[in-house]
């Protein structure tokens, strides 16, 4: 046998045999509608907002959880998603825990906390706590879990916007495994999809990526085409984590396409949010729609997807 063909069969047995075993277990994802306009990078931080929009709305509270919430150049405004999400109407999300282990970053987060209003646009007091937490993520994420806003019937969505290799695959692991019941904690992970064959080459250290994989077999994602590494995260997600649905988003180079910079990965239990993901991916870069229109136009949408599948 070649090397290569020893690197084909040591590829393919990446999940080992007890992955395969269970895959046929593994729940259908839903149906949505086929993706026609892209997301580029500019408005990554415009797509969270419009899902935590949607995700409001749905659940009526909420916790925010962003565990890299510093903007990720110092020059970031209007594409910051900790602030769009504290911005967006109506302000029901009731606790933000915001991580950063960089002091600058620290500082920015700080501001916006001290510059949020009391009260709403309709002149309604607004109950929100802010957490900021100066320090690793991984290292914090058990702080945060073990506070008291995050309960087994609290709405928890966590946004992972890392830079490479930052979030070790530990922390996906308590976050996923938190609740005991009802619904896991929502994540949106991001994946260097446009640079991290150059991110593992360039990487010296090999315990930052043990750490980032979480298992041994972290070499054999440099043997992996940039789809296969996507797909590899996908399926540990659902398989490992047990989330009933687990989607990459593409998010590219520019507003007419080019490369595909990130994958935005929506791991979810809950059986609307693929929908309105759905919905958040085409409406990045549009105003929010009235509420009413928002109800109606989902439920067209579930009776089209449907008649379709």
């Amino acid at each position: 046998m070649t090397e290569d063909e020893q690197d084909r069969e040591r590829q393919s047995n990446l999940f080992g045999h007890a992955d395969r075993v269970v895959q046929d277990a593994i729940p259908k994802e839903p149906e949505l509608r086929p993706i026609q306009s892209p997301v580029w990078t500019d408005n990554k931080a415009l797509l969270i907002m419009h899902y935590l929009h949607y995700f409001v709305l749905l659940t009526k509270h909420g916790t925010y959880i962003d565990g890299f919430a510093g903007p990720q150049s110092q020059c970031e405004t209007d594409s910051w998603a900790a602030k769009l999400v504290l911005a967006s109407e109506p302000r029901w999300i009731r606790h933000f825990h915001l991580c950063d282990q960089n002091r600058t970053q620290i500082t920015r987060l700080t501001e916006l906390k001290n510059s949020q209003p009391s009260r709403d646009s309709k002149g309604r007091k607004l109950n929100r706590k802010i957490h900021i937490y100066h320090g690793d993520f991984n290292s914090k994420v058990d702080e945060i879990l073990g506070g008291d806003t995050i309960t087994e019937k609290e709405a928890t969505f966590c946004l992972l916007d890392q830079r490479p290799f930052e979030c070790h695959w530990q922390s996906i692991e308590k976050l996923a495994a938190y609740k005991k019941s009802g619904n896991k904690i929502e994540m949106f992970y991001f994946l260097a999809n446009g640079w991290l064959e150059r991110a593992l080459a360039a990487q010296k250290d090999t315990a930052v990526l043990a750490r980032w994989w979480g298992r041994d077999d972290w070499t054999q994602l440099r043997l992996m085409s940039r789809d296969e590494r996507r797909d590899a995260l996908v399926g540990r997600l659902k398989r490992e984590m047990h989330y009933s649905s687990v989607k990459a988003w593409p998010i590219f180079e520019r507003e007419n396409g080019g490369a595909i910079m990130y994958y935005m990965i929506h791991a979810t239990d809950h059986p609307e949010a693929p929908k309105f993901m759905s919905r958040a991916y085409r409406r990045a870069v549009l105003p929010l729609e009235p509420i009413e229109q928002l109800n109606l136009d989902l439920f067209k949408e579930s009776d089209e997807t449907q008649k379709q599948s």
